[in-house]
């Protein structure tokens, strides 16, 4: 360890989002001590093979001074629909790993939560905001809600720095879930009947979450802060995907299809979830996070060309 560099604990370093984070974080001049589930890479990492109420957390916090939380329990399928496994990783898990950070003396806690807990869709309503009343509506971002109200209960007691994140769906090379299942549609030319909708969404970058993380880490205020972030443009499906081709050097196929038809197509699809990221909007107001300073170093063209740099479609 370099004499006077701050050390911040990762949890989820081997995910998505934690790949990207950790070199940011490692060029700003942090010693990041990963958390990994299954094998060691690097000296100085941590081997936690499962996070909940239980986790003994005291070896991994020595000498650390941010904690920055990604790790969770995510993916939300008939076959995993029990409410004990999301309680015991996402909140009491969380809540665990919080309490023991403000005893060892942690300085700054940073929680990536989800824009889910305040809802699927912002149709019909304002731009979600910071100060809406929650209203999560799967188990995954139920968890994430409760949580942030256990977070918010801490920082009463004992005062540690806490941030919470809501990010919406966060892009970037080597995304799973919908952003690949779109680079796969695009990259097999598969047409999608998504011409007609005319709606609103935001999207962020890994690059651009990340650089938020990192923003929040260097301040030292005493308090508890929830923030949305995402890209600064936020844009239709349709023209989403048409970037998204564009960036990789692509044609999207799109076609029109009645919005009526299209949404009952989707709702007898077993996954009613699907219809609202599809069709919905979910329209962010990003003025909280503007005020820190922070602006997203990336727009939403360039996010989506590092997303599809040397990426072939599988």
């Amino acid at each position: 360890m370099i004499e006077g560099q701050p050390v911040v604990l990762v949890t989820g370093a081997s995910g998505f989002i934690g790949r990207h984070l950790t070199p940011m974080l490692e060029s700003a001049g942090w010693i990041v001590r990963q958390v990994l589930r299954t094998t060691l890479t690097r000296r100085g990492d941590v081997l936690i093979p499962s996070i909940g109420s239980t986790t003994d957390w005291r070896e991994a916090l020595a000498g650390v001074d941010a904690v920055v939380h990604l790790a969770a329990r995510v993916h939300v399928t008939e076959a995993n629909q029990r409410t004990d496994l999301y309680e015991d990783t996402n909140v009491a898990g969380t809540l665990n790993l919080a309490r023991s950070a403000s005893v060892a003396g942690v300085r700054q806690f940073v929680f990536v939560s989800t824009v889910l807990v305040n809802g699927r869709s912002s149709d019909g309503l304002h731009p979600f905001s910071e100060s809406d009343e929650p209203r999560p509506r799967n188990i995954y971002a139920r968890s994430k809600a409760a949580a942030e109200t256990g977070l918010a209960e801490l920082v009463r007691d004992d005062g540690m720095p806490i941030t919470v994140i809501r990010p919406p769906m966060v892009y970037g090379a080597g995304a799973k879930g919908n952003f690949r299942a779109l680079m796969q549609a695009i990259g097999h030319g598969i047409p999608l009947p998504l011409a007609a909708i005319h709606n609103r969404r935001a999207f962020v970058s890994v690059q651009n979450l990340a650089s938020f993380i990192l923003a929040r880490l260097s301040r030292s205020e005493r308090n508890y802060d929830v923030f949305l972030v995402a890209d600064q443009e936020q844009v239709s499906t349709p023209e989403f995907i048409r970037r998204l081709a564009s960036a990789a050097e692509m044609r999207a196929h799109l076609f029109p299809m009645p919005t009526s038809l299209l949404d009952m197509l989707l709702k007898f699809s077993g996954r009613p979830e699907t219809r609202e990221s599809i069709i919905g909007s979910l329209e962010l107001d990003l003025s909280k996070a503007m005020a820190t300073g922070w602006r997203p170093p990336l727009s939403l063209d360039e996010g989506l060309r590092l997303a599809t740099k040397g990426l072939a479609a599988d």
